[in-house]
């Protein structure tokens, strides 16, 4: 499928684009949005537009020379005129040739220039987004938008303007050359010129479903690659799949993108054929009546052979301008598409005069808190959703009033039954979301108008599965303060009990950690995350059942590592471990995004309330094995 995704030349480009797109309804102010990207390269541009005017101009300089050196130079046996005509043919072609490469430099430098400013733009904007966004984005729809949509966009300005220009250009001179030469055979060109649009249009049509199709086939292939080639998938497969049914679902996706390539080709084919056999008809319809006024003597026969050249330079232009309108609305909608990215608002952004929040320990205060998780509608886009969700008027809330407050240095516990609300009041905490209700407070400063480097750095993060990048442990590390020495790594390493590891490790702080972490267990994963966190220095840490799926080996080192990470610090803890409980300042206790009790255990398990009942089902066999 080597023409899949553009390819080829401009004219079949222009064919195979989606013929709805010009029926997309694009919003106003769209072109001069579209002007301002291409502004910072107007000199270019311009340099560009009149290097592929002179390009096109050329196309009639040839054929005037054959007629003179036929007319002039043959029939007057002129040897020397001969000489000298074929000299500037070679000339014009060197110079033709040097203005295409010329032209093709500066193409590449301002699409390039608006991939880079395009693609900077929506990553960077990207990165604003709240944690609401990537929950209901699908990451290939985002993706697609850096890269398919974005040079979509690139060729609005480069290879649609080339199109358009020196198509353009070329059609006005020949149509001008051929009418001063000959207005007989230029009038029976114009009369053959509806034999080349219809068979264009009908072909052109049918390629662009072809193409739609392929790219469609192409992207479902892509997708069970990546699902089953990643670490997780991979992993799935070989527990659950069976290699001879995913072989046959593989096989029966490539085969489809096989026979579509295969219709692809001769649909392609049948196009040209048609457009080669139509300008032979053409050239054999000039020569003939052509050839009859040269014997008649209307003109001579080197102005037919011009006449002639001129022909097979006509219908290519004219064909790709009865389609650059498809051409142009197809890049539009592709800028109309990243502009949809742009122009999303983030839901959590940085106030106007934020300021930082105080530095050392910092005491953590809840004030009549509610939140509800936003809707579609208000984090993201339906066309970024692998189903888009129906509007709803669901105000469900998953926190309701809740007021407490955490003493700089104090370890707080949270429980509660699956569901109470108590990831997301972490969440609250480390400003992932804002809530609807009230006020979250890091050292008495509203997080809505803290900056968010002072949030980052001030709060820090360990969740029950540790996301690790594809990189080296040091790079993971570092992740957490850039310009760390080696010396402090593998300090932070082994206060998080991962001496031994890094003892081990083939190629120490470089060893490559694999994708999510994938090459390190459960523990070690969970440990360098801890690392990661030691390094951060943060004032307050929240844990999010840290160590909920580790064996009891593994759990005992990361407690260890955990009260190295928690000593001195404002500590808020999603508890299932009877130890951190007991140890806790204060436990809240959780359920349907309230707090319904509050204390230490013995108060609380005195209470008799809820948290008795989670003792007895949670904690007490934790008891029991200690005993």
């Amino acid at each position: 499928m080597a023409m899949m995704g553009g390819g080829g030349p401009p004219i079949y480009r222009s064919l195979v684009n989606d013929g709805s797109a010009k029926q997309s309804a694009l919003p106003k102010g769209l072109a001069r949005r579209i002007v301002g990207y291409a502004r910072p390269h107007w000199r270019s541009i311009v340099l560009f537009v009149v290097g592929t005017s002179l390009a096109s101009a050329i196309v009639v300089a040839n054929p005037l020379l054959l007629k003179q050196i036929i007319d002039q130079g043959v029939a007057n046996r002129d040897t020397g005129l001969v000489a000298s005509l074929a000299l500037a043919v070679a000339g014009l072609a060197v110079l033709e040739a040097v203005l295409n490469l010329t032209n093709r430099w500066m193409s590449s430098r301002i699409g390039e220039g608006v991939i880079y400013l395009l693609r900077t733009q929506v990553f960077t904007h990207v990165q604003r987004m709240p944690l609401a966004f990537f929950t209901r984005t699908q990451t290939g729809s985002l993706i697609s938008r850096l890269n398919t949509d974005v040079v979509g966009a690139q060729r609005a300005i480069t290879s649609v303007l080339q199109s358009i220009v020196s198509n353009l250009i070329s059609t006005v001179a020949v149509l001008a050359t051929m009418f001063v030469l000959s207005w007989q055979i230029t009038l029976a060109a114009l009369v053959l010129v509806p034999l080349f649009l219809i068979p264009a249009k009908l072909i052109g049509r049918r390629l662009a479903g072809i193409s739609r199709d392929g790219m469609n086939l192409n992207a479902e292939m892509s997708s069970l690659m990546t699902e089953r080639f990643n670490v997780g998938g991979a992993m799935l497969v070989k527990l659950y799949g069976r290699p001879e049914e995913e072989a046959a679902a593989f096989s029966d996706r490539a085969g489809r993108v096989r026979d579509i390539g295969v219709t692809q080709a001769v649909v392609g084919g049948l196009l040209f054929t048609m457009i080669g056999l139509i300008t032979a008809v053409a050239t054999a319809v000039v020569y003939g009546v052509g050839g009859a006024l040269v014997v008649g003597g209307a003109f001579e026969l080197g102005t037919l052979v011009a006449l002639a050249t001129l022909l097979t330079r006509l219908y290519a232009p004219i064909t790709a301008l009865s389609n650059v309108h498809v051409e142009v609305m197809t890049a539009l909608v592709s800028f109309d598409r990243v502009f949809e990215v742009l122009d999303l608002e983030p839901m959590i952004d940085e106030a106007p005069g934020a300021r930082p929040l105080p530095e050392g320990p910092l005491d953590v205060a809840f004030d009549g808190v509610s939140f509800r998780y936003p809707t579609a509608a208000e984090s993201s886009l339906s066309s970024l959703e692998l189903t888009p969700q129906a509007a709803s008027g669901d105000d469900t809330q998953v926190l309701s009033g809740v007021s407490f407050t955490a003493p700089a240095g104090s370890l707080v516990a949270l429980v509660g039954p699956s569901g109470a609300g108590k990831t997301t009041l972490t969440h609250l905490v480390s400003r992932l979301y804002d809530p609807t209700e009230g006020a979250v407070r890091l050292g008495g400063t509203d997080l809505r108008g803290a900056t968010f480097g002072s949030v980052r750095d001030a709060v820090g993060v360990v969740t029950q599965d540790a996301q690790l990048f594809h990189d080296t442990v040091g790079a993971n590390l570092r992740y957490a303060r850039p310009e760390a020495s080696d010396e402090e790594l593998v300090e932070a390493m082994r206060a998080a009990q991962l001496g031994h590891l890094l003892d081990t490790l083939p190629d120490g702080l470089d060893t490559m950690v694999g994708d999510r972490g994938y090459r390190l267990s459960g523990g070690e994963k969970q440990r360098l995350a801890i690392a990661r966190l030691l390094l951060k220095r943060p004032s307050v840490v929240v844990l999010d059942e840290a160590t909920a799926h580790l064996d009891s080996e593994s759990e005992a080192a990361v407690q260890e590592a955990l009260a190295t990470a928690l000593e001195g610090r404002t500590s808020l803890v999603i508890a299932h471990r009877l130890a951190t409980v007991r140890e806790a300042d204060l436990i809240l206790v959780m359920e349907d995004g309230r707090i319904l009790e509050r204390g230490t255990h013995d108060e609380l398990l005195a209470g008799g309330g809820l948290y008795t009942a989670l003792y007895r089902t949670q904690f007490a066999s934790q008891e029991k094995s200690r005993a």
